[in-house]
């Protein structure tokens, strides 16, 4: 049974399982399950659950309660049926006010603290497209099924972005170095079968529901593993990448801001928006 860890209205659904929200949709939605004490993370924000800052604040307030409750794992999928996340919001970063961006890239920063650098074990279910942001949260998971026909991949250069130091170096903890620099500099989007063929994904799943069958048989592999001596060398093996961010978060901000402010990019943004507005219209 899938206990919600806060109040909420729940129903049974064909599989009978218990799903659960609040009466107002949460943009994150926590489900543990009561036999494996799993928990199932839910991305909410429909259609395509974009990064924007109210969504990343309830991912990093869902990870603080899986850490503070001692989570013996956790699943991270999305309601959509067609899309995992589409990644960072457009919107946060066009015309934006400086407060509030700076607010929002730090806020990303701390998910990829608390995901990245987890105490308890972690798979995405990618059930859907996973570009650049969405990519992110998958490669800071330690282990990935992905539903066929998708693409995933950190794609920036391809809108003349640069990924930061941080993104890539999720992706070089995932697949090899040589495989990292051509998919960052190509900002390569894989299909599902080339993100297993270089590595990017574990497994492939036929749909979401097996994704969280196969994603709780590899949280069992930890069940008879210390979760103190887990914890700690996995933290090891990231350490360096933690703290190269850690050392730099407030150069990071800046050097984000800058750059997203500058007139070419603010412009590129306006025509990318003005693109989606017209294959909307049509």
């Amino acid at each position: 049974m899938l206990r919600p860890i806060s109040r909420s209205l729940c129903r049974f659904n064909l599989l009978g399982t218990r799903s659960c929200s609040n009466a107002s949709e949460k943009l994150v939605i926590t489900e543990v399950d009561d036999k494996t004490g799993y928990a199932t993370v839910t991305l909410n924000r429909p259609p395509v659950n974009s990064l924007n800052l109210e969504l990343l604040k309830s991912i990093s307030e869902a990870l603080d309660e899986l850490q503070n409750n001692k989570s013996r794992g956790m699943i991270l999928t999305s309601s959509s049926k067609t899309v995992f996340s589409a990644g960072l919001d457009i919107m946060e970063m066009y015309k934006p006010k400086p407060e509030r961006l700076k607010d929002f890239w730090s806020t990303l920063q701390d998910v990829w603290f608390k995901l990245y650098g987890s105490a308890f074990p972690t798979v995405a279910a990618i059930n859907g497209h996973s570009p650049a942001g969405g990519c992110l949260l998958a490669l800071c998971c330690e282990y990935r099924i992905m539903c066929p026909n998708y693409t995933i991949g950190l794609n920036e250069t391809q809108l003349g972005i640069v990924a930061p130091t941080w993104f890539q170096a999720s992706m070089r903890n995932t697949i090899s170095r040589r495989e990292s620099e051509l998919a960052l500099t190509l900002g390569t989007l894989f299909s599902t079968d080339q993100a297993l063929k270089v590595g990017l994904i574990d497994e492939i799943a036929a749909n979401k529901e097996e994704a969280i069958a196969k994603a709780a048989v590899f949280l069992d592999k930890f069940r008879k593993i210390s979760p103190q001596a887990r914890a700690m060398t996995k933290q090891a093996l990231r350490s360096k990448d933690i703290m190269q961010l850690e050392d730099n978060r407030s150069q990071d901000i800046d050097l984000f801001v800058y750059a997203v402010t500058q007139p070419k990019v603010q412009k590129s943004l306006e025509l990318y928006l003005e693109g989606l507005k017209k294959r909307a219209s049509a």
